[in-house]
């Protein structure tokens, strides 16, 4: 008998070795955003994961969209295993079959998660924003709102934007006089569109464009403008860990998810979803804020968070009284459209 048992436990240890030997050898490709989301995620969430795991991590930066991973699906050739999507990509993909279905039930109790945050085909990994800043050392009177940025006599200078009618779009209106909870019902109509255009017209020479978040900051630090649009994540982080003079300004900020989802014919997808679940646990979820200023998508996290840490997100009362959350499913359905008249604005 205890001969038998022994050969159990040989048995047993021999399979756990080789289990751990071979997610050792295991790597996840990721796609995120790059920079100090990056930087954060791997603090917070790829290291822990790899010490309890042995799964490594290799990551490659993007700037959003479904080119690359439509193609790769038409190619059946799938080399990313999971991809950091913001929420109108995120339902574009999950609609044209480009992602994996996820198992909701995987992730414990959803009831916990804020509303939206969870979807067909991804988990909201955070909560964050697209705010705008100044440099504090070079702005004798601070800008607080909305309209300050499209205000060149007040506040004279270049503007730096992110090269997309999206937030561009809502702000213009919301300058221009829209309430901030009319602002999808108005740009929803052809009349609304060219409103915003009409104002976006009025600081267009003024306007710097970006294309990556790590840009942003970058623009501010070199003085090439007055005032950037920017991820409120790094903004904060160059205040705090660059200790630039960055002021975010909250006045309207356009809040969104970020979403983990595993690409279709991804060849580590079953790995990838135990790290959405693992990364999607309380603790896991709140531990990105130490590194990084966006909050938990779950409630359960929030009270994990450093209390004076909590005023330096998104949701923070003091910050969310003017916020606006993007409607995903409005630019799912009209992006190609607004996208192509807003190149076409580009060259005008």
């Amino acid at each position: 008998m205890r001969t038998h048992i022994k050969s159990q436990c040989a048995a047993l240890a021999v399979f756990a070795f080789a289990t751990i030997s071979t997610q050792a050898a295991e790597t996840l490709s990721v796609v995120t955003f790059g920079g100090a989301f990056e930087a954060a995620a791997k603090k917070a969430w790829f290291e822990p994961f790899t010490q309890a795991t042995g799964v490594n991590f290799s990551t490659e930066s993007y700037d959003g969209g479904l080119a690359k991973l439509s193609a790769m699906e038409q190619a059946k050739n799938t080399t990313w295993d999971l991809i950091d999507l913001e929420t109108n990509d995120a339902i574009t993909a999950c609609d044209e079959g480009l992602l994996q279905k996820f198992d909701k039930k995987t992730i414990g109790k959803t009831s916990d998660f804020i509303p939206g945050s969870i979807s067909d085909c991804a988990v909201a990994s955070m909560v964050w924003s697209t705010v705008y800043a100044y440099d504090a050392s070079k702005l004798k009177t601070a800008p607080a709102t909305v309209n300050d940025f499209f205000d060149l006599q007040k506040f004279p200078g270049k503007r730096g934007l992110r090269k997309s009618p999206k937030v561009s779009m809502e702000w213009a209106l919301i300058a221009d006089g829209v309430d901030p909870k009319d602002v999808y019902k108005v740009l929803g109509t052809p009349a609304g569109v060219d409103r915003a255009f009409k104002k976006l017209d009025t600081i267009k020479k003024n306007i710097v464009w970006w294309e990556s978040g790590a840009q942003a900051p970058q623009l501010l630090a070199d003085g090439a403008v007055v005032m950037v649009q920017a991820y409120n994540g790094r903004i904060d982080d160059a205040a705090k860990k660059d200790n630039k003079p960055f002021k975010a300004v909250w006045d309207a900020q356009v809040y969104d998810f970020e979403w983990w989802a595993i690409p279709t014919g991804a060849k580590h997808a079953d790995t990838a979803a135990k790290f959405i679940v693992s990364q999607a646990q309380p603790k896991a979820s709140a531990d990105l804020s130490k590194y990084i200023a966006y909050a938990p998508p779950r409630k359960d996290a929030v009270a994990l968070v450093d209390k004076q840490r909590l005023a330096d997100m998104p949701t923070a009362p003091d910050n969310f009284k003017r916020a606006v959350q993007i409607n995903a499913n409005f630019w799912a359905d009209n992006a190609d459209q607004i996208n192509k008249r807003f190149q076409v604005w580009l060259t005008q």
